[in-house]
């Protein structure tokens, strides 16, 4: 098997004579000082085009749940519903429909969400204690399976309600009701319940069981919900919760110099929380000791997982300097198969992340959002990505770019239900995945014209708990 320490050894961003031959002079492999912002291609509009029509056409409007994935049957997701609250503005201002349907999609969503059930029982609720289960029936609105109140999840809801809170303005009487629903439903929230007696946040509870033993600690996809729990305005967090967060960044950093950053393998844990927050300019106290933000961090981080996978220690198949990004995503299933004469183990559904890194998981899949989703970080790296990986044979389609692919995966021969598998072009997912789709979508609303920034900057919500998590300078000033 592979020594993780070769890997370690060349890991330099510059990767100097490991890359002769992917070396694309228009493409920079060493990460220096951020780039300018470079224009988007036409070709890039009609990427986020395909994916909005994803949300448009597979919303329920009577409540507008979103499903986790399509077209296999899933349950509706509620951060793919806090993402679609986000993309009902951006399709209006784009032109992809009408403002009346818009503001009905958003005011669908929050009048189910205002009366949906909440109890402590196991069967026939939607949530618990202001919280919403993670998954929910797309038709009931209640309680998928044994679904676990997440509050990452639960998070990414709230964002895309206060986004909606925000950007609804009109003086109409539907308008004033989202504005009026778009805080109270978040404020609800009982975030000290969550903090478990503790001051970490935690990170899942179900009914069965209660609290699980994971707390939202230590870099990754839970930033969103710490300083939500922190900025409530009507059950906040105590004190700590961002402190808590931060205790075991020390296992965390990775790089030295311009490389340096806080590692979290799936690239989308680099992302989702910066879907609303623009953290340019703010710094909390760790990383005002560091001397650079949360988005220069990304920045670093998007580098890092392109690095990998040029450097590609596992020789899988299909990695380049323009085909690289390894996140949470789709793929080919449980496995263990013979690959160029070792034992490989295979994946479906879940993270993954560059090898030595939080997260680590290299299988060989790649997800096209821990590109696209990283748009506002490395547009120099990323414009190229997507105009490749939209080449890719069979994985742009109707709703953008399909839930992951696999090069290496071409075992024709094996019983696989995630996608279809061929000997020339190995594995591709059968799905969109909703979570994989919303950050092309809004990631690149951010890098056109801070669409989403510009108005969760105002929230009094996110300013509140920014504060109480010691972030100064920036816009907050």
């Amino acid at each position: 098997m592979l020594d993780r320490r070769l890997f370690l050894a060349n890991a330099s961003f510059g990767l100097a004579g490991m890359v002769a031959g992917c070396k694309d002079p228009a493409v920079p492999l060493s990460i220096g000082a951020a780039a300018p912002a470079l224009p988007l291609p036409d070709f890039y509009a009609e990427i986020e085009y395909r994916t909005f029509r994803y949300f448009r056409d597979t919303v329920n409007p009577l409540n507008g749940l979103v499903p986790e994935r399509w077209p296999s049957p899933s349950a509706g997701s509620i951060a793919a519903v806090g993402c679609a609250l986000t993309i009902w503005p951006i399709a209006v201002a784009r032109g992809w429909i009408k403002r009346d349907l818009a503001r009905d999609l958003t005011l669908a969503t929050l009048r189910f969400f205002d009366s949906a059930p909440q109890g402590d029982d196991a069967e026939g609720m939607s949530g618990n204690r202001g919280f919403f289960y993670r998954t929910l029936d797309m038709k009931t609105g209640t309680r998928r399976g044994k679904a676990e109140i997440s509050s990452v999840d639960h998070a990414l809801l709230n964002m895309g309600m206060l986004f909606a809170a925000g950007w609804w303005t009109g003086d109409t009487p539907e308008e004033q009701e989202i504005r009026r629903l778009g805080v109270d439903i978040a404020d609800r929230a009982e975030w000290l319940w969550m903090q478990n007696g503790g001051t970490a946040i935690a990170r899942a509870w179900r009914p069965e069981s209660g609290f699980g033993k994971e707390g939202v600690d230590g870099y990754g996809n839970g930033m969103a919900a710490v300083l939500l729990s922190l900025g409530s305005g009507r059950h906040p967090a105590e004190d700590g919760a961002w402190e808590a967060w931060c205790a075991p960044y020390v296992r965390y950093w990775r790089g030295e110099g311009e490389t340096r950053h806080l590692a979290y393998g799936p690239l989308t844990g680099h992302q989702h929380s910066h879907m609303w927050i623009d953290f340019r300019g703010i710094r909390d106290t760790v990383m005002r000791g560091a001397g650079f933000d949360y988005h220069e961090n990304s920045r670093r981080a998007t580098y890092a997982n392109r690095a990998y996978c040029i450097s590609n220690p596992m020789k899988w198949d299909g990695y380049s300097a323009d085909l690289w990004g390894i996140a949470e995503s789709e793929g080919p299933g449980a496995f263990s198969l013979p690959f160029k004469g070792e034992k490989r183990t295979f994946y479906g559904y879940g993270p993954r992340g560059p090898l030595d890194q939080p997260g680590e998981r290299d299988d060989g899949t790649i997800a096209a959002t821990a590109a696209l989703g990283s748009l506002p970080f490395a547009s120099e790296i990323v414009i190229p990505a997507a105009r490749a990986l939209t080449a890719v044979p069979g994985l742009y389609r109707e709703y953008g770019l399909l839930g992951g692919y696999n090069r290496s995966f071409r075992y024709t021969d094996q019983k696989v239900t995630t996608g279809n598998v061929s000997a020339e072009n190995g594995w591709m997912a059968r799905d969109y995945l909703a979570l994989g789709q919303a950050p092309v979508i809004i990631q690149a609303g951010n890098y056109r014209d801070e669409f989403v920034w510009k108005v969760m900057r105002k929230s009094p919500v996110l300013r509140r708990g920014l504060q109480r998590a010691g972030f100064t300078g920036g816009w907050l000033k």
